[in-house]
Parts: C-alpha cells; structure tokens; sequence
C-alpha cells in the first residue's frame, strides 16, 4: 500500500484528508479488504514522515464513515459488514378516514377482464368508431392557427367566454334563463360533481341520492367524508315521500339526481314529477344537484324541460359534460347556478385548479359553433336508436320470463331486471365465460347489498353484437335458473 501526499503550499487539502482519502480509495477498490489491518499510528507515521497526530486524525474520519474500527490491544482493521438484517418494516401511512371508505369502495369495484371477442355492454365509454376525430382535429388547428401562443398559457378560472356563451345558448334552448356569466366550465363531469357536492357540504352531511345511482357519485360522497342517503326509485322517478324526508334531516344537505337518462336506469321522469321534486326542495329549503350529463343524447320522445329551467327561486345547480355526447377526451364539462352560489361555486373552482385545457375548450367553442356537434349528435342519436331497437328485441326474445327492462328515449343504458332468485354479481363471471359483460346493480347501490338488477349499454356494440351478447346472457340466466333454488333479492326499483 503505497501513500503519496503533496506538501506545503501546493497541497489542495490537509495532510490528514489525504492520507484518508487514499485510504478510502484502497478499501472502496478491495484492495483492502474487511478483516485487514492497517498500520498501527507510529508505524505509518514514521513511514510518511508526518506526526503521528495527523495519522491519528484520518484514522477517525474513517471510523466516523464506518470504514475502519479500532480494537483496544490489537490494533486498526478495515471494517467487516455487519451480518444481514432484517429490513426496516415499510412506512405505513394513516390516512383519512375519507379515504379508507374510498379504498373500501375502490375495492369493490367490478374489474372487467375478458377475453377479446367478449360482447362490451357494460360499459358508457362512448364508441370510439363514432368520434368526428378529423374535424374535432380542424378545429383544434383553426383556433391555433387564429390564437397562438395564447392558448398554450394558463386558462381562467371560469373558463373559455366562447364556450361558456354556446354553452348558455344551448341550455336557453332547453328553456334555463342563463348567461355566460353563470356558467363555470370543468373538468369533465367528475370535478363537477366533486364542486356542487363541496358547495353545500362538508365531511359528516348527508346527501340525498336516487337508488340505484351512478357510482362515481357514490365514491365522491366516500371521498369527501359526506354520507349516501338512498331515495329508491318507483316506476323510473325517485320517491318523493323518502326524498321530503331525507330533506328535513338537519344533516341532510341536498338532492343529486338525474332526472333525464340516469344513470344506471335510462328512464325519464315526467314533467308532473319534476315539478312536485321542487317544491319538495323547496318546502326543505334544500338544493338540488342537476346532473344533466346525457341531455344531448335524445333519440326518441318528447324533451321534458330539465329542473333547471322549472327552477324559479335559484334552487338548482345543473351539470352538463360532453363525455357521453363526444368524448370522453376532451375533459370539459360545465356547471350552471345563480346568485350567491355561482359566486362561492367560482371562488371554490379557483381554489381547486387555474382552470381546464383553453386550447380544447377553444377547440370544443369552434366545434359546436360550426355546426359540427349538431351534426355529430344527429350521427351518435341515430346509432343509439338502432342499437337500443335491436336491445328491446333481443330482450323479449332471448331473456326468460320474469325479467323486466326500461324503455329508454335516449342516452346509453337501460336496466334490466332478472327474477329475484338471482344476484348479477354471482351470475357475472359465467356470463363473461359465455362472451358478453354487463353491469351488476349491487355497484349502483349506497351500500352495495346484492341485487337482482344489471346494467345494459348501448355505447360500443353495435347491433349484432348486442344480439349475440343478450343471446348470450338470456343462455347464462336460464342455466342459473334451473340451478338455483328461489329465494328473494331485496329490491326497490321498479321498471
């Protein structure tokens, strides 16, 4: 072991840290091996002819990085590695209460996994053969071409004035008196929902939700620490008995519900029920969430007015996406409300993010102000009417007696019930097996007890397919009839 040090005024670092880092250099390089001893203090002294205190001051820089350890009466040795231990145990976070439920919920989900061929009618992703992906593309390069550099910056709170003014337009179509000033746009329908339910709650308030309900909503009520109350549905329209009563609760805070194609039912309610739903609100003095995620996709039937154009005292917020009618890639929804509430609904928003995409939401103004979205939807209505005709007649012929669907006029689901001795989520996996996927109803329940109900999907097969997966489906329920003995699901919806 041969140790060179610099001296005088041309050393670039004490005698002592050289001396070390020589020595570091040997042992990282084994050279100098664990068990290896090094020269006592004197020895290496005399041999690099420098105090025996400097030898003695390297020394303990490398006892201090664990290199080396001395040993009273026997000298210095390069250090051995200490025997295998065991690994510290893994950090284990405590996280939100909020969150734990939403891990609960997280784990129940129904995870789809089929093999290629399998009939999708259990999903509401929008069928990706449909999209108007080359003019939505001119779009997006004729807002560039026009814009520039000013969309690639940071958006506004409320969201592009363009899109927000088409936005107003449309709904004053449907007869809401609104403006461009009383719309925010979001991020899909999902952030919009996540803001109204913020709006009027806080972790330990209930809100009032139709059952069976979309179950995204039910995850964002987990998320925020809120509570699910459960206002069954009769005959396609929530109970308007349980809903009064779920209202005067002090903790009950407001009503989400889909009055037009909810999700996962499909069904309508009347203009009668609208009416009677708000003054029920109203006697509570309680708002009302309006989802109205699949306004556009009428194929068939009279458009009832959504709440919020029967709304005359500012008690509904309306949500609007194009995620069902479009895309689900553009990310862009929208909320609608009045007064006060459009003032804590901005303020909440800007709190949130600085805003969505502006050069989508430029894209989207330009779209539907072209007349491209009109022409698109009249495409999607036209697909969804097939597909939902053949659905009807695969039903009445392939399914066996005592089931019972909806009739939808438009959106992408129905909801068929099968005979209450059978839980879709028990009869899932054979149906997978036999080539078709379905939604089972216990996923759209508040707190997921078995039911007799499946969702049906109109969005990605296209008629044949739909034949041959309720063919199929028809097959798997009968199987299951013949071996299961009866016994009663506990159910609430009637269709």
């Amino acid at each position: 072991m041969a140790i060179s040090l610099e001296r005088g005024t041309e050393a670039g670092q004490p005698v002592y840290q050289q001396i070390a880092a020589q020595l570091r250099a040997e042992i990282e390089a084994g050279r100098l091996g664990p068990g290896d001893r090094l020269p006592t203090l004197r020895d290496l002294a005399r041999t690099l002819r420098v105090n025996r205190d400097t030898v003695a001051l390297a020394y303990e820089e490398l006892t201090r990085e664990g290199l080396i350890e001395a040993t009273v009466g026997r000298g210095t040795f390069v250090r051995r590695p200490p025997p295998d231990a065991p690994p510290p145990p893994p950090f284990e976070p405590v996280l939100s209460p909020h969150v734990e439920r939403l891990l609960d919920s997280e784990r129940a989900r129904v995870r789809y996994a089929a093999p290629a061929g399998t009939v999708p009618l259990h999903s509401l992703v929008p069928d990706p053969t449909l999209y108007p992906v080359d003019e939505f593309r001119r779009a997006i390069n004729r807002v560039l071409a026009d814009s520039g550099s000013d969309l690639l910056r940071y958006g506004v709170p409320q969201g592009d004035t363009a899109l927000r003014e088409t936005l107003a337009a449309r709904l004053r179509e449907t007869g809401v008196t609104v403006d461009a000033g009383e719309v925010v746009l979001t991020q899909g329908a999902s952030e919009g929902i996540a803001l109204a339910l913020r709006l009027f709650a806080v972790p330990g308030d209930a809100i009032a939700v139709e059952e069976p309900t979309y179950h995204n909503v039910l995850a964002s009520l987990a998320a925020l620490g809120l509570r699910a109350v459960a206002v069954p549905m009769r005959d396609g329209a929530p109970d308007l008995g349980v809903l009064e009563r779920a209202l005067e609760r002090p903790d009950g805070k407001a009503f989400y519900t889909m009055p037009t194609f909810p999700n996962p039912l499909g069904t309508s309610t009347s203009l009668a029920h609208r009416r009677a739903l708000l003054s029920v609100s109203a006697r509570a003095g309680k708002p009302v969430i309006e989802d109205a995620y699949e306004m556009d996709l009428r194929f068939a039937g009279k458009p009832v007015p959504p709440l919020a154009a029967l709304d005359a005292r500012g008690l509904v917020v309306q949500l609007f996406s194009f995620s069902k009618s479009l895309f689900p890639g553009a990310r862009v929804g929208s909320i609608a409300a009045r007064g006060r509430v459009f003032d804590a609904l901005l303020a909440l928003k800007h709190a949130t993010d600085l805003g969505g995409s502006p050069v989508l939401q430029a894209a989207l103004a330009h779209f539907v102000a072209s007349g491209a979205y009109d022409r698109h939807l009249g495409k999607v209505r036209r697909a969804l009417l097939r597909r939902r005709d053949a659905m009807l007649a695969a039903l009445a012929s392939e399914m066996p007696e005592g089931t019972s669907w909806t009739t939808p006029e438009g959106g992408l689901q129905l909801w068929a019930e099968l005979p209450a001795s059978i839980d879709t989520a028990d009869l899932l996996p054979d149906a997978v097996r036999a080539g078709v996927l379905f939604a089972p109803g216990f996923q759209f329940r508040q707190d997921r007890r078995p039911s007799s109900g499946l969702r049906l999907s109109l969005a990605l097969a296209d008629e044949r397919e739909i034949e041959r997966g309720i063919a199929a489906l028809g097959s798997v329920v009968r199987d299951r009839l013949r071996a299961t003995p009866a016994r009663a699901i506990d159910e609430s919806v009637t269709v």
